[in-house]
């Protein structure tokens, strides 16, 4: 009889096996093959609106590096003095004509400094689109992460399910037979209830984190490579070299460059521009022509320039201190998100590995020797439970697994060595 029992047993949880591996029919697939994470990453890729919004501040940034290229346009002038007055002046008989231009002439290297603070601008803007890419590949490893999980517990919900109504029915042959009291039965009930609720339970979160995946990637995923979910790597990737080169140090950097620009430029307009004129002038008496020649400059009484160099020395010295607030962070934050990977890795091979192969052999046994009569209902139901609660923390640790080891690999993402050559 437990050979009967036994057989039944590997075929319904074979068949339960095949159906949570099984997905739903997507409307997107590529190839026919589950979604991998790198086909997530590059459909949102095509979709993010952050790197359409970061791609749009290169734009600016770069139209802004041409305007701060440009020179000074010259202006026209054109004047008549000595014009309805009275006396001799009256009508335009004793008038001057004058018309010329004036050239306005920069002086202290103004438009370099203006070109070094666009420059610097734009390599600001796009080494945020390199952020903002890294960013979005955290986010969707995160999302993929969490809808490769859901799928995993959507397949232990079925699985207890139907496991639930294998021991109902047993208990029911049990009490049938005379063997069990009804309170087994009623248990086996209770089982079934709550595997049946949690199995809904399931499904719905399975149904958001899809939904949250298709909201990132642009489509609906359908089914993913819930595989990925159990690899686990011997070592996560360790940066040798500290945080130097990091797009996070590579921020503060870049804040540096622009806030040194930005002291040459306040420090180039403290010097007082030029405004040359050339002319002629007729007059209207004796119909003669002359030429004028003019020179303007202001005169810094007021304002000397000397309070934007202090703003501008100010921030700098803000970057400069933050720069170093950011190394610092970078450094522990490194340091915390390697640790996390390794005891992420320490707790998801246990848990994956040998505790649950010995709580899935304790329920197989507590299973037969119930159905066998050899053990009580109390001990198939603790045997259960445990089971359950083996494979939630297995799934539940390879997700903190993952979550660390995407977090690390954001951490170290290096800068681009040339941002002048990104588009």
């Amino acid at each position: 009889m437990h050979r009967i029992v036994a057989a039944m047993l590997a075929a319904t949880s074979c068949a339960s096996v095949a159906q949570a591996q099984t997905s739903p029919p997507s409307t997107f697939q590529i190839a026919n093959e589950p979604l991998t994470l790198d086909q997530a990453i590059e459909l949102a890729t095509g979709a993010a609106p952050g790197l359409e919004a970061a791609s749009a501040g290169i734009r600016a940034a770069e139209a802004q590096r041409r305007v701060a290229g440009l020179r000074p346009n010259p202006s026209v002038v054109v004047e008549t003095e000595n014009i309805l007055g009275s006396g001799q002046f009256n009508g335009v008989a004793s008038a001057e004509t004058t018309a010329g231009l004036s050239m306005p002439l920069e002086l202290g290297g103004k438009r370099r400094a203006r070109m070094g603070l666009a420059e610097a601008q734009t390599n600001q803007a796009r080494l945020a689109n390199t952020v903002a890419l890294a960013d979005l590949r955290l986010k969707v490893t995160q999302a993929y992460i969490e809808a490769t999980a859901t799928d995993r517990r959507l397949a232990v919900a079925r699985e207890q399910r139907d496991i639930a109504l294998e021991s109902l029915r047993v208990a029911n042959v049990r009490v049938r037979a005379g063997r069990a009291s009804p309170l087994e039965e009623q248990r086996a009930d209770v089982v079934r209830i709550n595997a049946e609720t949690a199995l809904e339970q399931a499904e719905r979160m399975a149904a958001l984190a899809q939904a949250n995946l298709g909201r990132l990637i642009g489509t609906v995923p359908g089914a993913l490579n819930s595989d990925w979910l159990g690899t686990i790597q011997a070592f996560g990737p360790q940066l040798t070299d500290g945080p130097d080169g990091t797009l996070a140090l590579a921020l503060a950097e870049a804040e540096v460059a622009t806030a040194n620009a930005q002291v040459g430029l306040a420090r180039s307009q403290r010097v007082p521009d030029l405004t040359l004129s050339a002319s002629a002038r007729r007059l209207e008496a004796s119909n003669d022509v002359a030429a004028v020649f003019g020179v303007s400059i202001p005169l810094p009484v007021f304002n000397s320039g000397r309070a934007n160099l202090d703003v501008a020395r100010a921030q700098q010295d803000q970057t400069l201190a933050l720069r170093r607030v950011a190394l610092l962070d970078a450094q522990a934050a490194i340091a915390s998100a390697q640790t996390d990977v390794a005891n992420a890795a320490a707790n998801a091979r246990a848990a994956a590995g040998p505790a649950l192969a010995a709580a899935q052999e304790a329920a197989r046994i507590a299973r037969i020797g119930y159905w066998e009569g050899k053990f009580g209902q109390l001990d198939l139901l603790e045997a259960e439970r445990t089971l359950a609660q083996t494979k939630a923390s297995a799934i539940d640790a390879l997700v903190a697994y993952h979550d660390a080891q995407a977090r690390l690999e954001r951490l170290t993402a290096r800068a681009p060595s040339n941002l002048e050559d990104r588009p």
